[in-house]
């Protein structure tokens, strides 16, 4: 497996000789400075890479290339949106960078309820509240269906932590929710983040597959073509958000996706934290299930509650059995005869972390040490 780190360009204060330092080969990055739905011009790609190789790496993965909410809204001028995001394949690709995951979140991206949760022993971790998100929705952000969304003891409890937060409280939650990553992502007041859902209203799942399939059947045979892997990432967290529907969570979302577009181009990032979350998600197994069609893995790991709730844990401590997930990679890798590209996926705040002005989970020092002790299972399991 090849070790990889994600890398934010010029918005992050992790330099690529730091990066060097922590013994990974490669870096997983992208142009977030350029509007969704824009090309990336062949030069801009040349001189990330010119960049990222003067200081001894290679630019292994692109994360992200986005998808423009047009798409997933399956509205607008879809064919020049599906031609720019081709032509930003091709360009890619003449550049050499053949790996590309995307996601398919309505709006947002990752979600989490707090960004600095204490860890046991000292630092902090990400953590995704099923009581604040309920508290969010429903007092904060009036959704009026949210409350079919909770059960019973979660919606007392959010009225409860409603009643007792501070107007500083709700802002922090709001901005955490809405943190997300640099460049052109957007962020929303509430009542932009109301204008923004009501584009969306009565979006079902289906409707959702059927936008996706679109984009597959649209950009598929240009990757294929030029030998690029696109590599879909699963929903974090693994359930629908403020009323959106989320259609890559579960074991079944992706046999159904896959299948959407039956090509060894169409494929997975297995992010063993966002599945994780899932009570109902077998990492390993599905780790066997996809493996031929796992083109990039996150690892990292959760600790997850009954009512949805989860903390981002230390690698090796979660839920998720990361043994046995990097066994069942191994034997793929062993298989097919290829390398895995994989990083260490967030971070607990650990020691200097805590004072650096970094994206959320991506810590210098927390992924270090997840990435010695992924690099220890490899080792031994090797």
């Amino acid at each position: 497996m090849r070790e990889t780190w994600r890398w934010f360009g010029e918005f992050d204060p992790i330099t690529l000789p730091q990066v060097r330092q922590t013994g990974a080969q490669g870096i997983v990055s992208a142009l977030h400075a350029i509007p969704y739905g824009e090309v990336w011009p062949r030069t801009a790609i040349a001189a990330r890479k010119a960049e990222i190789e003067a200081a001894g790496l290679t630019w292994d993965v692109v994360e992200s290339l986005p998808v423009h909410e047009d798409i997933k809204r399956g509205i607008g001028d879809l064919d020049l949106l599906f031609a720019a995001y081709c032509e930003s394949l091709k360009n890619l690709a003449a550049e050499g960078i053949t790996t590309v995951c995307y996601n398919f979140m309505p709006i947002l991206d990752w979600t989490r309820t707090d960004l600095a949760a204490p860890v046991a022993g000292g630092g902090t971790c990400l953590s995704f509240s099923a009581t604040q998100m309920a508290a969010f929705e429903v007092h904060m952000l009036g959704r009026a269906a949210a409350r079919a969304d909770y059960d019973a003891k979660t919606l007392a409890d959010a009225q409860a932590w409603f009643e007792a937060s501070t107007a500083q409280d709700q802002t922090t939650l709001l901005e955490t929710i809405m943190a997300g990553l640099p460049g052109a992502v957007d962020t929303y007041d509430l009542d932009g983040l109301r204008a923004v859902l009501e584009t969306y209203s009565g979006l079902t799942h289906n409707d959702l597959r059927t936008n996706l399939k679109r984009f597959l059947q649209e950009v598929i045979p240009t990757a294929t073509s030029l030998g690029v892997n696109l590599c879909i990432h699963p929903d974090d967290p693994p359930r629908d958000i403020l009323g959106l529907p989320r259609i890559v969570s579960t074991q079944d979302d992706i046999a159904w996706i896959l299948n959407a577009v039956d090509a060894p181009a169409n494929g997975l990032t297995l992010c063993t934290g966002s599945l994780g979350a899932h009570a109902d998600n077998d990492i390993p197994a599905i780790a066997k299930a996809f493996g031929d069609r796992v083109h990039f893995v996150h690892l990292r790991n959760v600790t997850k509650s009954a009512d949805g709730s989860f903390a981002e844990s230390a690698h090796l401590n979660g839920d998720v059995d990361m043994v046995a997930v990097i066994d069942e990679l191994l034997e793929v890798e062993s298989r097919l005869g290829r390398s895995l590209p994989f990083r260490a996926d967030h971070g607990h705040a650990l020691l200097d972390d805590l004072g650096r002005d970094v994206q959320p989970g991506y810590t210098l020092i927390g992924r270090l040490r997840g990435l010695a002790e992924l690099r220890g299972i490899i080792a031994a399991l090797s």
